[in-house]
Formats: C-alpha cells, sequence, structure tokens
C-alpha cells in the first residue's frame, strides 16, 4: 500500500531512485482552520455554527482555487507555488485527510471480516492523493530549488506528515480489512484477469508487509508504539538535518587558484568551468548591482583564470582528474570528505540566523551516531535482530550472508585486477611524475593522486583524452540517439513537448512519450540536466511526479528525471563526459520503468512495489546501450561540425569500457558491504567508531586504498542516511547480476541482428518495464530471461571472468 506514498518517500528515504520533490498566496489569520477549532464548533447556536462553517468551507474553496498545492488533478503549477503556501496546504489537507480516514476506520471496523479489496486500498488512494501531491511538489523543489524559506516551511510540517502516516501505518481496522480481503480470495475464483489480479494480491501483500514493518503490531497506546513513533519523527528530522548539511558544506567550499601552472594540462572546458565559476562568486559577493552588472559583462578568459574549483560534481571531479598541483588536488579532496563533519560544522553554524532548540547541528557524525542507535533500537522493538534484518525483510536477498556471498564472489575476481591497476598508475606515477612521485618522496599514491594518475594511464593505453569525446556528446544530441535507441527496441517515440507544462528552473525540459503502434500517449517526464550549485541537490536520480493509478483515473505517468551534468559555458552548449552520459541513460531507465508500466493498481505500478534491490536493473541494463554501435552513432555527432565520432576513436571507447572496472567493483563492494556491517554487527554504544567501521572494511575490500586520518566519507554517505539505502547499498550489485544478465539476452541474438534486437526489446518491455510491482522481480526476470539471473555476464562485462 502506498501509505502516503510520497510523502514517505521523502520523508522515510524510499521512493526517490538515485545512481531513491511569483504570487504567494498567504492565508489570513481568519483561515478555516480557525472556523474550524474546537471552541467554535461547540457554539450554543446552531444558526451561527452554520454561517461560521458556511464562511470555512468558502475558504477552503478559495484556497484550493488560489494555491497550486491544492490543485491536483493535473500537473504541478511550478511557477506560482511558493513556499509561503505548504503550511496553509498542509493544514487544510490533513485536516480533511484525519477526518476522512477516521470514518473509513469506522466503517471498516463494522466490516472487517467482509471488507472488499475495492472498500480499502482504493479509497486508501484517492484520499491519500492531495497530500502525495503537495508534499511531492515540497520534496521535488527541496532537492532542485532549495531555499531557506522552503526548508523552514518544510521542517515546520514534517512532523504532522510523519504523524499521520504513522495513523494510516498502524491502523488495525486497515490492517485486519487487508487480512479479510486476502483470506476472502482463498475461498473464491476472481472475474479480473491474471494480471489485475496478481496486481492486487501483490499490492496487498506489500501493504500488510509494510504495516507490520511500521508498528502496526505494537499494542494501541502502549509504550512500545510511543517509543516507535517518536523515533520515526526524529529520524525523519535527523534524515533532512543530515541531507541539508551535506548541501551547506558543498556550497561552503570554494578553492581559488591563479597560478596557470597549477592547472596546465586541464582540458579547456574544466578552465572554462572553473573561470565562469569564479566570475559567478564575484558577482554574488560584489557589494552593488552595478558592480554585479559590471562584473556580469566582462570577458571571462578561461585560459588566464583565476578559476575557482568547487565541490559541485562537474568540478570536482575535472580537478580530481586533471589538475597537476597535489597540493591543491590535496585541499580539494580533503574538502571534499570533510563535508559535514566536525571539520566544517563551525563555520556553518556562525551562518545560522537563529539556532532552532534540539535541531540536530551541523556536524553530520552526532547524527549518524544517533540514526544507527534509533535505527537499532526501532528493530528490536520490531522484533528483528538488527536493523540490517528489517531492511531485507521487504527486499529480494534472503539474509544479509546472501549479500556478503554474492559480494566476496566478485572480490575474488576484482580486488586483484584493481591491485594491479593501481600498481600500473603508480608506476607511471614514478616514471614521469618526477621527484616527488619518487619512492624516496613518496611510499604509495595517496587519494588525491589515484583519480589523477589513472586518468594518465587510460590516456596513455588506449591514447584517448576524455576531453577529445565532449565535441561528440552534447546534451541534444545525445537525448535524440537515446530516444532513438527506446524508438528501435522498445517502440515508443519520445517527443519534445516544452511550453506544455509549468517548469522551476529555465534549464529544465518537458518530454511525451507516445506507443509508435498505436500512438497512445503513454507518459511524460522532466529533465533538469545541468547542476546548479546554489539550490541543488548533488547527484542523479529519478522521482515519481505522477503514478499510473486507475483509482485516480492517472492514465498517463510522469517522472521527475534530476541529473548534475555540465552546464553550457559561455557560448558553448553542454558538452558531455561520457560518464555524465551513462548517468542519463541510467536515470532514463529507472524513468522507463516508472513510465512505460502496464500495471493500473497504483501501489505497485511502475517503480512502486519493486523489491529495493531489483529497481536498478532497468537503470544498470541502460549504460550498457551506452557501448552498442548503432547507438552511439545516434548521438555521437561533432557539436560544431556534425561529423560523427571516427570510428578509431569509438574502437578506443569501447576497449576501455572494463578500464578501471576492478577498483570500481572493490569501491561499490565496500560501500555495500560498510552499510551492512553499521546495520548489522555495529554496536552504536559500542568502542568503536563509525570510522573503524570504515577502516575496518576498507582493510577487506579496498586494502590498497586505505582511509586517511580526516576522511569523514560518512558524514556525505546521503544514499544510506538521507536516501532510502539504509541497509540496501548493496542493491546496486545484486541488480546489475540482474542487469548484466538481461543485457545478455541482446548479445545472445548479436547487437547487429536488428530484428533479433527488435524482438527481445519488445519483450524487456512486456515484461521488466511493464510489470512494475505487480509481478515480484524474480518471476518478471524468468519471464524474461526463461531462467533466473547468473552472475556470468556481470563479471564478462567488467573483464573479471
Amino acid at each position: 500500500m502506498k501509505i502516503l506514498s510520497v510523502a514517505l518517500a521523502t520523508l522515510l528515504s524510499a521512493p526517490q531512485i538515485r545512481a531513491f520533490s511569483s504570487a504567494a498566496v498567504i492565508r489570513s489569520s481568519s483561515s478555516s482552520l480557525s472556523y474550524l477549532s474546537p471552541s467554535v464548533q461547540s457554539c450554543s447556536s446552531s444558526a451561527t455554527a452554520r454561517r461560521m462553517s458556511s464562511v470555512a468551507e468558502d475558504t477552503k474553496v478559495a484556497d484550493a482555487a488560489t494555491n497550486p498545492l491544492l490543485q491536483s488533478d493535473d500537473l504541478p503549477k511550478f511557477s506560482v507555488v511558493e513556499p509561503s503556501q505548504l503550511t496553509p496546504a498542509m493544514q487544510l489537507i490533513l485536516e480533511k485527510l484525519e477526518s476522512d480516514f477516521a470514518a473509513m476506520e469506522s466503517k471498516l471496523a463494522e466490516s472487517k471480516d467482509t471488507a472488499t479489496y475495492d472498500e480499502v486500498l482504493p479509497v486508501l488512494e484517492k484520499m491519500q492523493h492531495p497530500l502525495g501531491f503537495a508534499w511531492g511538489i515540497a520534496s521535488h523543489l527541496n532537492g532542485v530549488k532549495n531555499s531557506d524559506d522552503l526548508r523552514n516551511a518544510y521542517e515546520e510540517n514534517q512532523p504532522n506528515i510523519v504523524k499521520t502516516s504513522m495513523k494510516f501505518s498502524q491502523s488495525k481496522p486497515v490492517y485486519d480489512a487487508l487480512m479479510a480481503v486476502q483470506k476472502g480470495w482463498e475461498n473464491e475464483d476472481s472475474k479480473d484477469d491474471d494480471f489485475v489480479l496478481a496486481q492486487k494480491k501483490r499490492a496487498v501483500s506489500n501493504s500488510l508487509r509494510s504495516m507490520t514493518l511500521q508498528g502496526v503490531g505494537l499494542a494501541e497506546g502502549s509504550p512500545e508504539q510511543i517509543r516507535f513513533n517518536e523515533i520515526k519523527l526524529r529520524s525523519a528530522e535527523l534524515s533532512t538535518a543530515f541531507s541539508n548539511n551535506v548541501l551547506d558544506a558543498t556550497k561552503l567550499f570554494g578553492l581559488t587558484v591563479t597560478d596557470p601552472k597549477s592547472v596546465e594540462g586541464a582540458p579547456d572546458s574544466a578552465l572554462a568551468m572553473w573561470a565562469q565559476a569564479h566570475q559567478q562568486h564575484l558577482i554574488k559577493e560584489a557589494s552593488d548591482e552595478e558592480e554585479k552588472k559590471k562584473l556580469g559583462e566582462a570577458e571571462v578568459d578561461p585560459k588566464a583564470g583565476p578559476w575557482r574549483i568547487t565541490l559541485d560534481g562537474p568540478s570536482y571531479v575535472a580537478a580530481m582528474q586533471h589538475i597537476p598541483d597535489r597540493d591543491i588536488r590535496k585541499q580539494v579532496y580533503i574538502g571534499y570528505l570533510t563535508r559535514a563533519s566536525e571539520f566544517t560544522a563551525e563555520q556553518l553554524e556562525s551562518k545560522e540566523t537563529e539556532k532552532k532548540e534540539g535541531a540536530p547541528g551541523k556536524n553530520n557524525v552526532p547524527i549518524i551516531n544517533e540514526m544507527l542507535k534509533l535505527r537499532k533500537e526501532v528493530s528490536g522493538l520490531l522484533g528483528f535482530n538488527n536493523y540490517a534484518e528489517q531492511s531485507l525483510a521487504s527486499k529480494m536477498a534472503p539474509d544479509v550472508q546472501s549479500v556478503a556471498d554474492l559480494s566476496n564472489l566478485i572480490l575474488e575476481k576484482a580486488l586483484p585486477a584493481a591491485e594491479k591497476e593501481l600498481a600500473a598508475a603508480t608506476a607511471l606515477a614514478r616514471e614521469v611524475g618526477g621527484d616527488e612521485y619518487s619512492e624516496s618522496n613518496l611510499e604509495k599514491l595517496m587519494p588525491w593522486d589515484a583519480a589523477f594518475w589513472v586518468e594518465r594511464l587510460k590516456e596513455n593505453m588506449f591514447d584517448l583524452k576524455e576531453e577529445e569525446l565532449r565535441p561528440y556528446f552534447e546534451l541534444d544530441a545525445v537525448l535524440d540517439g537515446m530516444f532513438g535507441l527506446v524508438d528501435r527496441i522498445f517502440g515508443v517515440e519520445v517527443r519534445e513537448a516544452n511550453g506544455k507544462a509549468e517548469v522551476w528552473h529555465p534549464d529544465v525540459k518537458f518530454f511525451e512519450i507516445y506507443d509508435k503502434e498505436s500512438g497512445e500517449h503513454m507518459a511524460s517526464f522532466f529533465l533538469d540536466p545541468y547542476s546548479r550549485p546554489a539550490d541543488k541537490r548533488g547527484g542523479a536520480w529519478m522521482a515519481d511526479c505522477r503514478g499510473k493509478s486507475a483509482a485516480l483515473g492517472i492514465d498517463v505517468p510522469v517522472a521527475y528525471l534530476t541529473c548534475n551534468g555540465s552546464p553550457p559555458v559561455g557560448k558553448k552548449p553542454s558538452l558531455m563526459t561520457f560518464r555524465e552520459v551513462e548517468t542519463l541513460f541510467h536515470e532514463f531507465g529507472h524513468g522507463l520503468q516508472h513510465m512505460l508500466t502496464r500495471a493500473t493498481i497504483g501501489d505497485v505500478a511502475g517503480i512502486n512495489g519493486v523489491e529495493w534491490d531489483a529497481v536498478e536493473l532497468p537503470s544498470q541494463f541502460m549504460e550498457n546501450w551506452c557501448y552498442d554501435k548503432p547507438t552511439v552513432d545516434g548521438f555521437a555527432k561533432h557539436y560544431e561540425t556534425g561529423e560523427p565520432l571516427p570510428e578509431e576513436m569509438f574502437t578506443k571507447l569501447n576497449d576501455q569500457k572494463t578500464f578501471g572496472a576492478g577498483m570500481m567493483a572493490c569501491r561499490q563492494l565496500l560501500f555495500g558491504m560498510m552499510d551492512l556491517e553499521l546495520h548489522s554487527n555495529y554496536d552504536p554504544d559500542g568502542d568503536e567508531t563509525i570510522f573503524d567501521v570504515q577502516r575496518r572494511m576498507a582493510s577487506i575490500y579496498t586494502p590498497y586504498a586505505l582511509p586517511v586520518e580526516e576522511d569523514r566519507f560518512l558524514c556525505g554517505f546521503s544514499h544510506i542516511f538521507a536516501g532510502g539505502y539504509s541497509a540496501g547499498y548493496y542493491s546496486y550489485k545484486w541488480a546489475e547480476v540482474m542487469s548484466a544478465d538481461a543485457f545478455g539476452a541482446f548479445e545472445e541474438v548479436g547487437l547487429d541482428n536488428e530484428e533479433g534486437v527488435r524482438e527481445v526489446g519488445r519483450k524487456f518491455r512486456e515484461t521488466v518495464l511493464s510489470l512494475g510491482g505487480g509481478v515480484s522481480p524474480s518471476e518478471v526476470f524468468e519471464q524474461f530471461r526463461g531462467r533466473g539471473p547468473s552472475p556470468e555476464a556481470l563479471l564478462r562485462h567488467n573483464g573479471l571472468a
């Protein structure tokens, strides 16, 4: 059951899939709520009460007509959404929701043994939709258009959202009714077709499991239930604070470089990005508008500088790979690894205008410690030995040992490869890097050296620089090629539809998806492609804007696709790195599963109801096509000349596909197993610290690259502390086994066999992309592949077989 699905998506960090959302309308004090207060309702004059009730209803109608957060029958009206509208919207929505739900509980309590499916889940879905819509917009904007006003409004309303969600999740009348529905199916023949019935059964089964994990089994009013709900409230607050702290610390850092020797050899695109960042910084710091205007009109010379390096994704990665100055790389690396820790907390706190009592603070170390304690406590209240057990109760992986077994199977192949890769990079540094890299001066490459020399090694081995590829990866061309791919293999057409929907930033694009055969408008999506360090969180993700639902009458699902790619610089369009191309394909894969679903039961349509360690299947599957020649030929054209990517460059690009695969695999294994260790064997009240755990796990999975003393990586590990992957980061590798095996089906028919690829592509669409959470992931995979998944393709694709 989507118990406040979109609300909980952000609060409890679940369905935001990562690689897990003008004129202000301000209500006066004479709002509808003031007229509906208990004292007014007890007025002795019934006529007065009726008049007041009428005024209240008129106010509600006015609010619904003017507050875009209350207009849930269409796409969000982003041009008129303001933070000041959130609290009045939440007050009205929650008031009605609680009243409607109380009436529903009373009705179900009377007929709990005879309740039907249509009396429970569809009713709940309709009831919760206004809240999911409004809170979903706030959650989305909190990630892509963050501001102090929005934060304050979000944090003000969050506790009430969590409390309401707990009422739904812990409703015994709803639980009993669902149990009756499930039992009723055992004794009667349904008139539904097989897939519709399968969806309903999965929705009910998932709902019962979810409610159990949300504490429905705890006695009403018991100390255990009270404590459970206190933990949920505090956990939501901590998660939001963690995320805000990472964003604030990322924005805080900026390193200005003035010596051209320090950036010698860096790509032109990186120099232009850093020079533009410096100009924007000067404009921001300017004291008056005239000075800002003058600075904005000044010509920027990327070759001469100055340059400003930030911790925003494109800037940070470019610095670590291309800045020749070790001291600068170290400053940037340490800046990134110490975000939101004790190293940045004091400076961040000095910028706060007011300190809220009981607020978590700007140091994520105590936040992490408290979160781990609370997660351990809540799992104990539910009868689990640890939080990892609780997390896996709703996933494909049966237990922690199964995840460890898969991780160790991959590690056996990946670790020797990783050590060879680093040894080769070290040898190159010693050979051409000068005296500072000699054995007498440097025992081994430091973490801030590795990316730089691995990049030099790749250039030497394949005679291909990333900068040489970028002119062929202009964003609009890449989109055309990606859309051409899904036309070719899935039979869907993507059309640009800018202007048909309101957007939150001028950079945002809007698209519609049509079935090629029927012409049906199947879905739509927003794409927010570029990084905006000032107000947009880092990373890339897909989130649900509107989900397909028969109960709500929504036939056209809508997705948010968010990336943090390289923005246009000066007169040049966005020229992407190859990794950014892969990321775009990855997020589009998530979007396709949400948008091409045939499931019509909202709770299991698209990504809803899909086990968390299976959701990365379509996203990682799509990345494989970035090495497919017909696909690359469809988008890799020089942005100035239109010339296609030379054959020789494509061959080199393909040859380097598995370069660094050992280190990348070990890195992912470390993150996944460190996450599980923190949530299973680690004792938050013991002597070992979270950073001791990090070092201990690194000694197993990345012994060639142990953390430096200042390393506070965990303070920025948003996936597991603010992004829904807690005790679930392993999902990337678990799902990669399936995604590699799924792509293997295309390889088996021959990637140059257009008819065969089209046939397999349609089958992939009809199963993996269409069935959503209406069928278990293992059964979906077997329907597509004819058998269970095998890790052989994954090892082969990574050059580790």
